[in-house]
C-alpha cells in the first residue's frame, strides 16, 4: 500500500489528485496541526518522488507532514550557526524515494529524519533500513517515542512529543558529532 503524508494544503490537493489517478491502495495521512501554504499551488504531485526543499551539504535532513515546515525553520537556524542542511520532503513514505535518501546521504554522510509518528515502523526505521543495506551513516530521529497518544490542542503536542524545529536543530547537531567520530 503506498503512504502518503503532504506537508501543506496545497501538496494535500495535488497528491489528492495524483491518488485518484493512481491504480491501487492509498493512505492519505494528515493531521491537525495549522501549518503555513509553502508549496506551489499549481505542484505537480508524482508518488514515490521526494522533494528536494534546500540543498546543503553537511547534514540531510529528510521531514515528512507537518514538520517539513519544521525541518525549514531548523535549516534556517543552523544555517546561521554555519551549518548547511539539505532538507528533503518525503512526502511519500512507501514508496521510499530510495534514489533521492541515497544521493543526498552521500553528500552529507549523516541525516536526521523528523516525523509526526511514532519512530518505531515509520519514515526514520525505512531510512535506515535502506542506509543499512547500501551507505550506513549516522542518524537521528525525530518523533514520537513509543508511548500513548494524549489529547490536546495540536501545537501543544508537538511541542510535548518534541516535533519542533528546536528539537530538529538539537538532532543535527548530535549527528554531525557522531560524524566527526
Amino acid at each position: 500500500m503506498v503512504v502518503i503524508n503532504p506537508c501543506d494544503y496545497n501538496q494535500t490537493r495535488a497528491a489528492t489528485m495524483a491518488i485518484a489517478e493512481y491504480e491501487g491502495p492509498v493512505y492519505l495521512r494528515f493531521g491537525r496541526p495549522v501549518v503555513p501554504i509553502f508549496t506551489d499551488p499549481d505542484q505537480h504531485f508524482e508518488i514515490g518522488k521526494a522533494w528536494m526543499v534546500s540543498e546543503g551539504s553537511d547534514v540531510s535532513i529528510f521531514a515528512t507532514g507537518h514538520l517539513v515546515w519544521e525541518a525549514i525553520q531548523a535549516a534556517e537556524q543552523l544555517e546561521a550557526i554555519g551549518i548547511s542542511a539539505e532538507v528533503i520532503n518525503i512526502h511519500t513514505i512507501k514508496p521510499i524515494d530510495e534514489e533521492a535518501v541515497l544521493k543526498s546521504v552521500a553528500k552529507t554522510g549523516c541525516v536526521v529524519s523528523a516525523e509526526e509518528h511514532n519512530r518505531l515502523g515509520g519514515l526514520g526505521d525505512s531510512i535506515a533500513q535502506l542506509l543499512v543495506r547500501n551507505n550506513p551513516v549516522p542518524m537521528e530521529y525525530v518523533a514520537v517515542d513509543d508511548s500513548f497518544g494524549e489529547s490536546g490542542k495540536p501545537d501543544q503536542l508537538m511541542k510535548k512529543y518534541g516535533l519542533d524545529a528546536e528539537h530538529i536543530v538539537k538532532a543535527a547537531k548530535a549527528v554531525l558529532a557522531k560524524k566527526k567520530q
